[in-house]
């Protein structure tokens, strides 16, 4: 289910309504757990494995395989649900709809009086999302993050979705959005959009998100028919967002260049957070890999084709 334009945030709203309407979305939202999926390891030189799967997941020690178990369900195989929660189909689910949030860049808002649109720029189409595009040169610092999206079809005993887009963005390494937050309003950089291939993936580099103060650490991204269709928000089949285990964060955080994000990540947690607090099994990140190697992030995304 879509937010309609009454669920969106408009920046100069500030964080405390976004924060709001983020809690009260949680209560809105998906009902029951989801399936739990596995995902496979993706085996990547030296830069080790973060595997974001849409199964549940806990928090082990950075640099190993913290893994989630798999066959419990609170709904059977082939119910649906309304009102943004969770439909399984076939053993694998649906991944629930969440808010885009204040900072889209997709046309749906505006940033400094004009239509914030990082779509409709020439070469938003790219894997590496850390530096800017369209005459901006900025480039976010941080942690290396590989981002695998495997988008598949709960209609079609999970096969892959080739030929589908994802659009991906999130904050940078001090929880400023490009386009939106001072001092970052001339870059676009840590936004992107990619086709999904043969094996339903499309992938991202970018850096390890920071933590902002009201929120867990987390990445936004958008589902499309098609890197053509992927223009502007209207054309958009699902939006959703992904969430980290404590372990990888506490690591991250430790390291230099990510300004509060540790003390804000302390003060916050899953539980608590009013966009997961509700249920986070499918977005729940499977983290192996380290600060010097680099992470590696691999996410099955459900939806109904």
């Amino acid at each position: 289910m879509h937010h309609d334009r009454n669920d969106r945030h408009d920046h100069d709203q500030g964080l405390a309504h976004d924060l709001s309407r983020l809690h009260q979305q949680a209560f809105e939202r998906r009902a029951a757990l989801r399936w739990l999926m596995g995902a496979g390891a993706l085996s990547l030189g030296g830069a080790g494995v973060l595997t974001l799967a849409g199964c549940g997941g806990g928090g082990g020690d950075a640099g190993t395989t913290t893994s989630s178990s798999s066959g419990s369900s609170s709904s059977s195989s082939g119910s649906s649900s309304s009102g943004g929660t969770t439909t399984t189909t076939s053993g694998c689910s649906v991944i629930p709809s969440e808010t885009e949030g204040p900072y889209p860049g997709d046309g749906s808002n505006t940033a400094n009086g004009s239509v914030a649109n990082v779509l409709a720029l020439s070469g938003v189409v790219r894997s590496d999302i850390r530096t800017s595009i369209a005459g901006a040169s900025g480039t976010a610092a941080g942690v290396p993050l590989q981002v695998i999206i495997e988008l598949v079809n709960t209609n079609a005993s999970c096969a892959d979705l080739s030929g589908y887009a994802i659009y991906l963005w999130h904050c940078d390494a001090l929880g400023r959005y490009s386009m939106y937050s001072s001092g970052v309003t001339g870059e676009n950089y840590l936004r992107g959009v990619q086709a999904t291939g043969t094996d339903g993936t499309a992938v991202f580099q970018t850096i390890y998100p920071g933590c902002y103060a009201g929120r867990v650490p987390h990445i936004h991204f958008e589902v499309y028919r098609s890197t053509t269709t992927a223009t502007n928000w209207n054309n958009k089949l699902r939006t959703s967002q992904l969430c980290f285990p404590s372990d990888a964060n506490t690591a991250v955080y430790a390291t230099s260049g990510y300004g509060s994000s540790a003390a804000n990540n302390n003060a916050s947690s899953l539980s608590s957070d009013g966009i997961f607090s509700d249920g986070y099994s499918t977005q729940l990140a499977t983290v192996t890999g380290s600060v010097s190697a680099g992470y590696v992030a691999r996410l099955k995304v459900g939806i109904a084709a």
